[in-house]
């Protein structure tokens, strides 16, 4: 391919995930309105998952496929991404508030997933069927609890602006999911193709464009919510995302074919268990997240990427 038409795919790609990010906020945010729910249940659920799309098709395909390494480096490298860079980068541009609830139900819970996750891959090396199941219960558990609360509590929700009508905030939802996931696989190909031309070996292309390319919507998205002010949204993107790799995308991967899990995977778990910890702590420290720690979880990423590329 044409270097010049490379580039060029690669601005239409980001163009995409910008704008895409743009319409699926808007179309969330008026989702939420029309259900009379808040807003963080909807980045908990639609938006999470929704970003979350890239993860669930590599994961699920790897596992399936018996590609261990893939199935779970993918989600152990998503998840380190989302709370030091989605969040971090979110928290730099725009310092965001922490909803009450994400702090005492949702980012403990994430944190609870991540740490049986790690003791599973601890015990015998693999995560088998049953525990694959397991995890997928939990989630499907999660998710009951979330609508059955988000409908107990309908009254609370803040409905101040008019939302766009059902079938528009449908489609702006599905536009813009569509225009996201596009625009993320764009860039990752671009990115490849540029790497390769300035010789960069394909572990570096990995462990950087390919880990980054598949968080990509994650990243705008959360960084559109919060310049929007609709921080529950950013947040909640962040916390569900982590959820959902672990407990659905790990957990269906699994139930496939037992995932064998090498000793360098151990390390990463361990590592994101640690750094959701100290994400986790930022959120306590005045129930919100400034550009100082923001950019402290930044510079973490950074250092975790060298440590990769050396290792």
């Amino acid at each position: 391919m044409n270097l010049f038409v490379t580039f060029i795919l690669l601005i239409i790609g980001f163009v995409l995930l910008v704008k895409g990010s743009d319409i699926f906020v808007d179309g969330s945010v008026s989702v939420a309105k029309l259900l009379h729910v808040p807003a963080v249940i909807i980045g908990l659920t639609i938006v999470s998952m929704g970003t979350s799309a890239p993860e669930a098709a590599v994961s699920i395909t790897a596992g399936i496929k018996g590609s261990n390494e893939i199935a779970i480096s993918n989600l152990v490298g998503s998840n380190v991404f989302n709370m030091l860079c989605v969040a971090g980068v979110s928290a730099l541009i725009t310092p965001f508030l922490i909803d009450k609830t994400v702090l005492k139900r949702d980012f403990p819970l994430s944190i609870a997933v991540m740490a049986l996750a790690t003791v599973m891959a601890f015990t015998g090396r693999t995560v088998t069927r049953i525990e694959g199941i397991i995890l997928f219960v939990i989630f499907v558990a999660y998710i009951a609890y979330l609508i059955r609360n988000a409908i107990k509590n309908r009254e609370k929700s803040n409905n101040n602006e008019k939302p766009m009508s059902p079938v528009k905030s449908v489609l702006f939802i599905l536009i813009g999911l569509a225009a996201i996931v596009g625009g993320g696989q764009l860039v990752v190909e671009s990115a490849k193709v540029i790497a390769k031309t300035f010789g960069m070996s394909e572990t570096l292309i990995g462990v950087t464009i390919v880990a980054i390319g598949t968080s990509l919507p994650e990243l705008v998205t959360s960084i559109v919510a919060a310049y929007k002010g609709q921080s529950e949204i950013a947040i909640g993107n962040v916390v569900g995302s982590n959820i959902f790799n672990i407990a659905f995308i790990l957990g269906m991967s699994s139930s496939f074919t037992p995932i064998a899990v090498v000793n360098e995977a151990l390390i990463d778990n361990i590592v994101m268990m640690a750094v959701n910890a100290i994400g986790f702590v930022f959120c306590l420290t005045g129930k919100r997240l400034n550009r100082v720690e923001g950019a402290v979880m930044i510079g973490i990423y950074v250092l975790y990427t060298v440590f990769l590329l050396l290792r």
